[in-house]
Formats: structure tokens, sequence, C-alpha cells
């Protein structure tokens, strides 16, 4: 690892441990409710104490004076929704772009298990490597994903993560396997750092529980979007998230600080 490598990790993070808000789904869902008006979600996120946020290179004009001396991650690729296979990621910018947008990081989506997997895979190869050329952190997001793929097993989940590392990846995101338990394995299967997808939005307490179970599992951190960008209170959920990640806050100690509701 070299030194801007490292460098660029600490303005992602905190003492080596991430929470980070994806906010590149206009490009796979369209305008949703928070990306309306992203400027004040970056806003809010940030505030709330998350250490980056990430987004699509065109939408980097509107993240920089919003973000609070935080983080910048550019994602590299792509698809949407109501294209013929969302899982079909494909190429949307280059290290290069990245670097002059003002970006400390870029991410990079691959689907394990996926008839997409060989392509993804040379496309991430080619991120890394150019990456390290310029002293740029590569963030991969490696979802077990396919035909007959179980994407919350543990098994798979580990052989994603490992395949980040093996690819040269710096950090790594990953599906959640449900519990702490089964997520130690995860963890386990690299030497990266292992951080968290949300998925679909639900509760704050299971949202919270999940960070909890992944930090208790030696994740080490989140990268969040939806549950999120698309809450009621953005800045709430981040300080709640931020709360477990980063002063090792129980569940309801964490929502209580952030002032969201001790739900059942």
């Amino acid at each position: 690892m070299t030194t801007g490598i490292d460098a660029r990790l600490d303005r992602i993070g905190t003492d080596d441990s991430y929470v980070i808000v994806p906010m590149d789904h206009g490009i796979t869902m369209g305008a949703v409710q928070g990306l309306k008006d992203i400027e004040s979600t970056i806003d809010g996120v940030t505030s709330g104490g998350a250490d980056a946020v990430l987004t699509q290179k065109g939408i980097a004009p509107r993240v920089h004076e919003n973000k609070n001396g935080k983080g910048y991650i550019v994602h590299l690729n792509g698809s949407t929704t109501i294209g013929p296979d969302e899982q079909d990621k494909r190429l949307t910018g280059t290290v290069e772009e990245a670097v002059r947008v003002g970006a400390d990081a870029v991410s990079f989506h691959i689907n394990v298990g996926s008839n997409h997997e060989p392509d993804q895979i040379n496309q991430l190869s080619e991120v890394t490597e150019r990456a390290r050329q310029l002293g740029m952190p590569v963030l991969a997001m490696a979802y077990a994903r396919g035909p007959g793929v179980d994407s919350t097993d543990p098994e798979a989940l580990g052989h994603a993560v490992r395949l980040a590392e093996e690819l040269g990846a710096d950090i790594v995101k990953t599906g959640y396997s449900g519990d702490a338990e089964s997520f130690q394995h995860v963890v386990e299967s690299t030497r990266l750092p292992v951080i968290i997808a949300g998925g679909s939005k639900g509760s704050d307490r299971e949202t919270i529980e999940m960070v909890r179970g992944t930090m208790d599992a030696g994740g080490a951190g989140i990268s969040m979007g939806r549950s999120i960008f698309q809450h009621e209170d953005p800045e709430a959920i981040a300080r709640a998230v931020a709360g477990v990640v980063h002063d090792d806050l129980s569940v309801d100690d964490a929502l209580a600080e952030a002032g969201l509701a001790l739900e059942a």
C-alpha cells in the first residue's frame, strides 16, 4: 500500500472504520426520495457522522460544497432497474476521471456468481492496477449474486470478499449474512476491512441491529444507501449508525442518542 492510498483511506474513514453513504442510485433507480435534493441529503448525512459519500462522477459538482469536509468516493460502473439485466454493470468512469472530479477513492461493483462475473473480474483487475499507479484506494462492492447463489450464505460471501482481496482492492463491501456469528466467517476470509451493504430500507432497529452485528463480528463498518438517504431524517439515522461504528454504542443507546424511537 502506498502513502497516497493510506492518506486517502484516512479521508473516507475514522480510525480504520467506515460509515459510507452511497448515493449512486440515481443511475440505477432514478431520482428517488432522498436524491432529488441530493445536496441537502449529503449535508445531513455528513453532519450526522458519515465519513464519506459516494456518487457517480457527474454528481461531483453537487457533492463538494455540501459534504462538510468529509470524504468522497466515485463509483465506476452501473446499470438500471429498467434495463435488460440489472446485474450487468457496465463501466461508467475511469480512475483518472475520479481524480479530476476530486475523489478520495473509487468503487467498483462485481456480482460474484453471475453470468457477468468474468467481465467484471477483468474490469476490477484493471481498475485496481490503474488506481495503484495513482495512489487511489479501491472499494470493491463484491456481492454473491447469480443463478443458484444464496446472497446471504456466509461461504458465498466469504468467497466474494476474498476475490476482492485477490484482485487488489483496499476495502470490500458485501451483503450481510444475517447474524454476527455467521458473518465472522466472512470477515475472517480476507485481511481487507469488510463493510456491509444495507439493502432495502428496514426499520431503524433492524438497521442498527445489522450494524451492531457487523461490528461484533469484526467488521469495519457500513456502506448503506437507501436505509440512510431515504430515511425521513437522514442525519439522525446516520448519527445512530456512526454511534455504533465509531463509538461502540449498543443498539438502544445509538437509537436514543440519535433521537430515534426505541421501537420493539
